[in-house]
């Protein structure tokens, strides 16, 4: 959303957040952020609806000069007929071509993995924003989480006062 508030936004146009990867903000320093659409069936779209969805363990790979969601987990939807989907089956992304040729360039690059971050609504579509990042070494870690301990720890005593 470049340029506009997302509180502005019109009222079609409202995100509404299905499913955050936490640990990939943990394990992963992230560089540079896309929001791509995503080729859904209709009853993953219904399952999407009901909040139902992670993308924890997934990632997106570069095929033939397309991205492929690999890995994400969307459960059946309750009422779909006989023919539902596969709850963990590699789903397109749908991204312009110079963002598919500039994530190439930087996957190639020692390191670089591309996960999602974030499924979410934007008015009736389904985005993921997908994040070109490296891995944190372990120490790098460590040294987040003290950090993050000595910021809540902060929070307590202004609180107090």
């Amino acid at each position: 959303m470049k340029g506009k508030e997302k509180e502005n936004l019109p009222e079609d146009r409202k995100e509404k957040v299905i499913t955050v990867n936490k640990k990939a903000y943990h394990d992963y320093e992230i560089f540079n952020k896309y929001e791509a659409g995503i080729v859904l069936l209709g009853s993953e779209v219904k399952s999407l609806r009901q909040n139902k969805g992670s993308v924890q363990d997934a990632y997106a790979k570069l095929t033939k000069g397309e991205i492929w969601l690999i890995n994400s987990n969307i459960p059946e939807y309750k009422y779909s007929t006989i023919e539902s989907h596969e709850p963990l089956r590699d789903r397109k992304l749908l991204l312009h071509n110079n963002e598919i040729r500039k994530i190439t360039v930087k996957l190639r690059e020692k390191g670089f993995t591309l996960i999602p971050l974030k499924l979410y609504f934007s008015g009736p579509h389904v985005k993921v924003e997908l994040g070109l990042a490296k891995g944190k070494r372990q120490y790098d870690k460590r040294e987040a989480i003290k950090r993050e301990e000595i910021q809540r720890q902060l929070k307590r005593v202004k609180q107090s006062y």
